[in-house]
């Protein structure tokens, strides 16, 4: 299951970045990255690509969920089905194997935050971290059920990553597959299982 590159690759670009945006240090190694702080803002791209440090305990673009232990086990589930899913088509089109691998190596991103991030950073128990958010995209105006957006939730690679995997599976379930040869017919076969009656 050489896809499993993609999902590692994605793993460990969300790790790197998220650590580079909140800042790490190893002493012995004498290795100090000063991160950002929480909330702080960084333009890239003018106003309209921001670098903006978050920390969201609860689910995609914010939603808190509630119990984050529930949460963390919940996800540890999601990404046990899509392994197995990926594993059954292992030998299937390239493109749903593409989306799987996406989509497990960004759910496997977000799981480490969730998991050990409490831990590492020392703010909670095992199981109760707080996913890092940095990416901040301009978004066009408009109003929704009374709530008005002007730019996108803040993310990170590995929601960019499970997002495009979903809208490459999407499409990879919308190719029609591979047209089988059709068998020939012989004429004079069917004359003679017509006669057979």
């Amino acid at each position: 299951m050489r896809i499993l590159f993609v999902s590692l690759f994605i793993v460990l670009l969300d790790q790197i970045t998220k650590l580079l945006v909140r800042g790490f240090e190893i002493p012995f190694l004498g290795i100090k990255v000063e991160g950002m702080r929480l909330g702080e803002s960084k333009q890239v791209i003018g106003d309209f690509i921001r670098i903006t440090y978050t920390e969201n305990p609860g689910i995609a673009f914010g939603i808190n969920f509630g119990n984050k232990l529930y949460l963390t086990l919940l996800t540890i589930v999601a990404v046990g089905i899509v392994f197995i899913y990926l594993y059954k088509v292992r030998n299937g089109h390239f493109l749903t194997r593409l989306s799987l691998g996406m989509i497990f190596g960004g759910a496997i991103g977000n799981l480490i935050d969730r998991v050990f991030h409490s831990v590492i950073f020392n703010y909670g128990k095992i199981f109760h971290g707080r996913v890092i958010d940095f990416i901040d995209i301009d978004f066009f105006n408009f109003t929704l059920f009374g709530y008005h957006i002007d730019r996108w939730p803040i993310f990170n690679i590995a929601d960019a990553s499970v997002t495009i995997g979903v809208l490459l599976l999407f499409f990879a379930h919308r190719e029609k597959p591979a047209s089988e040869p059709v068998e020939e017919i012989n004429p004079l076969m069917l004359d003679d299982a017509s006669n057979e009656k």
